[in-house]
């Protein structure tokens, strides 16, 4: 019988996942909220590991929606752009970990944002920084997949 493969939520943003994904959360699925605090940790440079963590989120709800396994890959590929074989089926775990832990430093962030604000409407502040993240492109110095394609002898 094959193991499924499974990721962390970290156990300290337990209460801040269980409000992301509740009736007034702005997701419906506790990996929705994952892959949202990936990114958001990503754009902030902000990965953080952990140690503790809560009930494991099945790979297989990623890997079946669009682009959730694509942004595993992305942030690992970004993450260790002088390693190819990142990629490779055996290296999931690898690929996990990366994207727990940026998933982490995400949480991290929002939960500053949260605290700085004092405000818990979290649909308004998800929405504040998508709209902060189109309106502002990251520097260009700080885009490792634009500096990996002009590594690229063509």
């Amino acid at each position: 019988m094959a193991v499924e493969t499974r990721f962390r939520r970290p156990a300290e943003h337990e209460d801040l996942l269980v409000a992301l994904t509740g009736k007034d959360g702005p997701f419906q699925a506790m990996y929705e909220a994952l892959l949202f605090a990936a990114a958001l940790g990503k754009r902030k440079g902000q990965r953080k590991s952990y140690s503790k963590s809560e009930q494991q989120v099945r790979y297989a709800l990623v890997e079946n929606r669009a682009y959730g396994d694509v942004l595993i890959d992305v942030l690992a590929v970004t993450e260790c752009p002088d390693d190819a074989k990142i990629l490779a089926d055996d290296r999931l775990g690898d690929r996990l970990r990366i994207f727990e832990e940026y998933a982490n430093g995400g949480l991290h962030y929002l939960q500053g944002e949260i605290n700085a604000r004092g405000s818990r409407d979290l649909v308004a502040l998800v929405a504040q920084l998508v709209s902060d993240a189109l309106v502002q492109p990251p520097q260009e110095d700080d885009n490792p997949v634009k500096d990996m394609l002009d590594a690229l002898e063509w």
